[in-house]
């Protein structure tokens, strides 16, 4: 597989793991404490709500340009929620999550973490 080749099978790869975000299959979405604090109690219908957006907002994020994504893998962006500044991002893992991908191209020997944080927890 080119270079090339490989970048587009790990964006797609991403791509498909955002669509999927309410069942990730063996990936996983997590979000830190400062986003769950944001979005506070979802057992109330405003934290679902909050949630329900952020989580929307992730799936349909489609503002890739060079500049935030240099490599093309589709694989961090930024939004603004609430007044506060948000970012997502895709780490590629073993399928132990013991140790970073031997291959983030191939999704027989990689989890990937899609985790949603606060800019400052960055």
């Amino acid at each position: 597989m080119s270079q090339a080749e490989r970048i587009a099978r790990v964006a797609a790869l991403n791509d498909a793991l955002r669509r999927s975000i309410h069942s990730p299959g063996r990936n996983q979405v997590v979000m830190t404490g400062g986003v769950a604090a944001l979005i506070g109690d979802i057992a109330l219908f405003r934290g679902f709500r909050r949630r329900a957006e952020i989580i929307r907002i992730v799936r349909d994020y489609d503002s890739f340009t060079p500049d935030n994504d240099p490599i093309g893998e589709h694989d961090f962006g930024r939004f603004e929620f609430e007044d506060a500044i948000l970012y997502w991002k895709i780490d590629y893992y073993d399928l132990e999550l013991a140790y970073g991908s031997a291959d983030a191209a191939n999704p027989e020997v990689t989890t990937r973490v899609l985790t949603i944080l606060l800019a400052d927890e960055y």
